[in-house]
């Protein structure tokens, strides 16, 4: 297959570091000879036929910004034959031999069938959840766990300040990632993960136990997953005594400029789906396993499992008693 043409588009929530693996998609797609468009608003963008060149120009100092120059979208037209029907007469239309598709499981499932369709695709696993199962890390994961340890940091000198519990929601969507990563990086005093169903009563416990030997102010991590954290707060603060607030951070944690390891991961993943594609191989997840690039049929990545480190979890119990 001689491929001409590639084109890249961003999908579901965005990620620090998507920028700098769209620079890396177009840059490695330049020095091969194959020209790059830049599909705009995700797979909505692909069936409304929003797609635009993109050359050296247009990704030069993206590297550095947080979100996507290209956008992102929900598409349930995507989960329709029509949908589907749409976007690869879109491609034909625009002689695209190949995508690059930057995001999570669902955006892979809607590579994986437009790859079934005829178009070839690499997915690139571009989310701050780290929940993709057949990579060990995501693109944007870095970032977003930095800026919620650096939020969390502040918020403890005024927990701290007024002998206060501070319970906080910290986003993973239905994975308990950044919860517990930035809890031992905080040295919260509880971590409630969905890997992990919660108990109250220890979580009361724990609290009331740390009071006795003198502490008198805590973290509570919570993953986005778990519920309703104002009520938690309030549960802890009748049951404990200890004045308690709640505080969600939000989508904050999904932008700012990305770290190197966002950088160099994005860097990586989109040089080497570029490589795939100008050898004319799509219908693949392109990761990273123990820091080596990788790549699996997207329909063996999709039904794979990704084991919870659960050392760390109960590291992270010992260390907060």
């Amino acid at each position: 297959m001689n491929v001409k043409k590639i084109g890249v588009l961003t999908s579901g929530g965005d990620a620090p570091g998507m920028n700098a693996t769209i620079h890396a998609v177009v840059k490695s797609a330049i020095a091969k000879n194959i020209e790059v468009v830049g599909i705009y608003r995700g797979y909505s963008g692909l069936i409304k036929g929003d797609v635009r060149s993109l050359t050296a120009k247009d990704v030069t100092d993206i590297i550095q910004k947080g979100g996507t120059i290209l956008y992102s979208a929900r598409c349930p037209e995507m989960k329709t034959s029509e949908g589907v029907k749409k976007a690869k007469e879109v491609c034909e239309a625009n002689d695209i031999d190949g995508l690059v598709v930057i995001g999570g499981d669902g955006s892979f499932c809607g590579a994986y069938i437009l790859s079934d369709a005829g178009i070839p695709c690499i997915g690139l696993p571009g989310t701050i959840d780290n929940d993709i199962s057949c990579t060990d890390y995501t693109i944007g994961y870095d970032t977003a766990l930095n800026t919620a340890v650096q939020m969390i940091d502040r918020l403890c000198d005024t927990t701290a300040s007024h002998d206060r519990c501070s319970v906080v929601e910290v986003m993973g969507r239905h994975a308990g990632y950044i919860a517990l990563n930035a809890g031992i990086s905080c040295s919260a005093s509880y971590i409630i993960i969905p890997e992990h169903p919660c108990n109250k009563q220890d979580l009361f416990d724990r609290i009331r136990h740390a009071m006795k030997r003198g502490k008198n102010h805590f973290i509570v991590m919570v993953a986005e997953g778990i519920g309703n954290v104002t009520e938690l707060a309030k549960e802890i603060e009748q049951v404990t005594g200890v004045e308690s607030r709640a505080t969600i951070l939000g989508h904050v944690q999904r932008g700012g400029s990305p770290t190197v390891r966002d950088r160099v991961a994005g860097a990586r993943l989109g040089y080497h789906a570029v490589n795939l594609l100008s050898r004319g191989i799509g219908n693949r997840v392109v990761g990273l396993n123990k820091d080596v690039v990788v790549d699996f049929d997207i329909k063996d990545a999709l039904n794979m499992t990704k084991k919870f480190p659960e050392d760390l979890y109960h590291m992270a119990g010992e260390l907060s008693r």
